[in-house]
């Protein structure tokens, strides 16, 4: 992984409370499992970043190098990896992505 990806995608974790890795766009996700975890981040009222990987080459295998976590959405709190969308949708099942974002001081819609 290039310097520089690392360094973009270390920057994007530490300047931004939820940052999401994802195939397209919050308006335009272009894979189901992107579209799951937007509809669960916008279901809870969390204010995100996201970056679309299929525009850049470096930062699809970049990022997957990073978390060494082999697939994509991904998703950050606070600098920390938290998952994949089986995962994610686990953790809003459960209530625990909500106690998680709470915990770290993320705005959650009641």
């Amino acid at each position: 992984m290039a310097d520089a990806v690392a360094q973009r995608i270390q920057n994007d974790i530490t300047s931004n409370d939820v940052m999401l890795y994802m195939k397209g766009t919050p308006m335009f996700p272009q894979c189901g499992f992107s579209a799951r975890v937007i509809q669960i981040l916008t279901h809870m009222g969390v204010p995100f970043q996201s970056a679309n990987v299929l525009e850049d080459p470096e930062l699809r295998e970049g990022i997957k190098a990073f978390s060494q976590w082999p697939t994509v959405p991904q998703l950050y709190v606070k600098g920390e990896f938290v998952g994949g969308c089986d995962i994610v949708t686990e953790m809003f099942q459960d209530g625990e992505l909500e106690t998680l974002l709470k915990e770290h001081g993320v705005p959650v819609k009641a």
